[in-house]
């Protein structure tokens, strides 16, 4: 047995290796399997039992069909104390396919034109994996721990939503990596609305017979334009009322002759604040129900629109003095950092974990414009995120 009165740091060099490993694997959301599999070999090496090592059935109730569900390592506890779980999401935004990870200095980028990085969040896989290979390597006393590597993390939080929580044991403290500073402690966040429009107008000849059509992206653009010009798109501000709005996606005609009679939009709106993002999504409706009785052709007949939308993750907002919240602020400083509590703009699987009854805090490992290709990995962010990661699974103090 090592020497227990002494700490056992993790291997920063081994860590390092992991993330620029991971980050060159491609594994967009749906797409996980070829990263599962090269922790699994990790995991195996280090000597995690086989039956210790699981995927779930989360990609059977996502909103797409991934290739593999959540990756799960459960381990018995050596000493009595609460179960912890330490957690990041595994899939990439689909720029960062075709990732070349380089180091300059302290900093990683891609050397690939035109692509990101990826260490949103292959970062945070590789942090919580390096943990567990010090402890299953070195045989470190531990509380009972539950690994989880999520799918779909950036599409909606898929994999957390849809996680099999029985197969995670129960964990009372709960720590999740993911974008941001390592010190960075995010203890609430907000909740997601997405939706799909379908907006349906009447084709016609645009040369010979406009007059006759209906035009989807008049329409369409009507309403926009309309948001736009009411404050309801992009950084919502109505009164003490804080939220987001955005219209990300919309496809529709195929000729320049033809008056197009539909387009399908995507569209989100965000608010910590349930009633306020709920306020949003109406207004959304109200301007395309009124774009659409807007635009009629000559015999006086209109568009129609159909929305078809769902709760993405709720906000949360955790206690400063819940238990995951004292550990991270305990393991934080024993590194020599400040801890600084945050509230994010965005989702994260602890909004789902948390929903789950899991308390869920969720900390950085050093990536920063993450989704752009500027991405980037701070070298020493990330290794204090691996040193913050090994005291947080091997702590067993009462908090």
């Amino acid at each position: 047995m090592p020497n227990t009165t002494t700490p056992i740091e993790p291997n920063l060099d081994r860590a390092f290796d992991l993330v620029m490993q991971l980050m060159a694997i491609p594994g967009k959301s749906g797409e996980e399997q070829a990263a599962a599999e090269f922790i699994i070999e990790r995991l195996k090496a280090a000597g995690a039992p086989a039956d210790a090592i699981r995927f779930d059935t989360a990609n059977r109730r996502t909103a797409i069909a991934g290739q593999t569900g959540n990756l799960i390592l459960k381990l018995p506890g050596t000493v009595r104390a609460p179960r912890r779980m330490l957690s990041s999401h595994i899939d990439t935004v689909p720029i960062c396919v075709g990732s070349q990870p380089k180091r300059k200095g302290n900093v990683v980028t891609s050397a690939a034109p035109g692509t990101g990085l990826g260490a949103d969040n292959r970062a945070g896989a590789a942090t919580i994996l390096s943990a567990a290979l010090t402890i299953l390597e070195n045989k470190l006393p531990h509380p009972p721990l539950t690994f989880v590597w999520f799918i779909q993390e950036e599409i909606g939080l898929q994999g957390s939503r849809c996680v099999n929580k029985p197969m995670l044991g129960s964990p009372k403290l709960a720590f999740n990596w993911d974008g941001g500073a390592p010190h960075k402690l995010t203890i609430g966040a907000t909740g997601g609305y997405r939706m799909t429009i379908d907006v349906q107008g009447i084709a016609s000849h645009a040369g010979g017979a406009p007059e006759h059509g209906v035009s989807a992206i008049a329409i369409a653009s009507i309403a926009i334009a309309e948001l736009h010009r009411g404050g309801w798109h992009g950084l919502i501000q109505q009164g003490k009322q804080l939220g987001t709005s955005n219209v990300g996606y919309i496809h529709g005609g195929e000729a320049t002759n033809v008056v197009t009679d539909r387009v399908q939009l995507r569209a989100e709106a965000r608010s910590h604040n349930p009633a306020f993002r709920e306020r949003i999504v109406k207004q959304i409706e109200k301007a395309f129900r009124n774009a659409a009785k807007e635009v009629k052709n000559v015999d006086g007949k209109s568009g129609s629109v159909s929305f078809d939308g769902q709760t993405d993750y709720e906000s949360f907002r955790l206690e400063k003095n819940e238990p995951c919240v004292l550990a991270a602020e305990a393991a934080v400083k024993a590194i020599g950092r400040e801890p600084q509590l945050a509230i994010a703009n965005g989702g994260l699987d602890a909004n789902w974990t948390t929903r789950h009854g899991i308390p869920t805090v969720t900390l950085g490992c050093g990536q920063v414009n993450q989704h752009m290709v500027t991405e980037a990995l701070m070298v020493d962010e990330f290794l204090e995120a691996c040193r913050i990661a090994m005291k947080l699974a091997t702590a067993t103090e009462a908090v």
